[in-house]
């Protein structure tokens, strides 16, 4: 038996372009640093999406307790808009989803999201929950191998919601170059797949992981008093590319297969230069399409939607027999 993603679905809050959110809100937010502002013109991002606009609602000194206040408000509209959807292009009422994983990083509350979601969506009491939290921007592929193994096991109906709302983190303002990078990149989604057995659609085929423990350190996500506070180092993209340069050759030769096999790539759109860095290190040949590039452009990063939102916007243009592959990285 195969476990197949057979829809996705996205929802978005409302949006608004890169130069205005400089212009009215961070330009000021940095003193008019100079170095904030060429990294906010180059980081690829055009636009972005946002649950909590900082030019109306100011939360840079918000404490934690107010801030999952406003995640969960805006969570849950959210998450009901792209579960809804995808379990409407799969032709399924939510009362027939029989296990619901929920994955964030950005916001807490119990009873959780997966609890309330499903009681607001009508799912059934006996349907199966598990929230995964804090994992950051590759908790999605955890989740998923999880889930695949179920509905491979047990034949179930499954739902898979991937929910981030950073902009309830705007952190104090500072002077460090991390900051700056994840302000600049970061941004609000979310995104739901339905898992079904043998179903029409993208069949998980494999999942393989690489933990660098030694470099750990070089992206954090702390919770503070303020919030929760992104750490990024320039080293990451380096670590990316030697990793990946090893890890693709060795999932791919699993099933008998080589990089030039493979007929589309979604690659976690974590800013131009780690997604490049990806890009060369796989292999991956020069298309006149980036995906990743385009969704990083229009929508920002958030962890850990942006590559479904990259299928989704984007979708590979692979046969039923074609390989496809998906990247991503993160703490944790």
């Amino acid at each position: 038996m195969n476990a197949s993603v057979s829809t996705i679905a996205c929802s978005f809050p409302p949006s608004v372009t890169q130069r205005v959110l400089w212009q009215e809100f961070f330009h000021h937010h940095f003193g008019g640093d100079r170095r904030a502002q060429r990294i906010w013109t180059r980081c690829g991002v055009e636009r972005r999406h946002g649950a909590v606009d900082p030019r109306v609602e100011d939360l840079r000194q918000a404490g934690t307790a107010r801030r999952m206040r406003r995640f969960v408000d805006e969570a849950l509209p959210l998450g009901k808009q792209a579960v809804t959807a995808c379990l409407d292009q799969a032709g399924l009422c939510p009362e027939q989803v029989e296990h619901f994983t929920v994955v964030t990083c950005t916001g807490y509350a119990s009873p959780g999201l997966d609890t309330q979601l499903a009681r607001d969506l009508g799912m059934s009491p006996r349907v199966e929950r598990l929230q995964i939290g804090h994992m950051g921007c590759y908790a999605a592929l955890p989740a998923l191998a999880g889930i695949a193994d179920s509905v491979r096991a047990r034949g179930i109906t499954a739902v898979l919601l991937c929910l981030e709302l950073t902009s309830v983190h705007v952190q104090p303002p500072s002077a460090e170059i991390d900051q700056m990078v994840a302000h600049a990149l970061f941004s609000d989604a979310a995104a739901a797949v339905v898992v079904q057995p043998d179903a029409a659609g993208l069949t998980i085929v494999d999942v393989a992981a690489r933990t660098d423990f030694s470099r750990a350190h070089l992206m954090t996500w702390d919770v503070t008093d303020l919030g929760f506070r992104m750490g990024l180092s320039p080293d990451i993209p380096d670590v990316l590319a030697r990793h990946v340069r090893t890890t693709v050759p060795e999932l791919l030769t699993r099933h008998g297969l080589s990089v030039a096999d493979v007929a589309g790539w979604a690659i976690h759109p974590a800013g131009p230069v780690s997604s490049m860095s990806c890009k060369t290190s796989s292999g991956w040949k020069p298309v006149k399409r980036r995906p990743p590039r385009r969704c990083c452009a229009s929508m920002g990063t958030a962890p850990p939607p942006p590559s479904w939102l990259c299928c989704s916007v984007s979708p590979p243009r692979c046969r039923s027999a074609d390989t496809s592959w998906r990247w991503r990285s993160g703490p944790d």
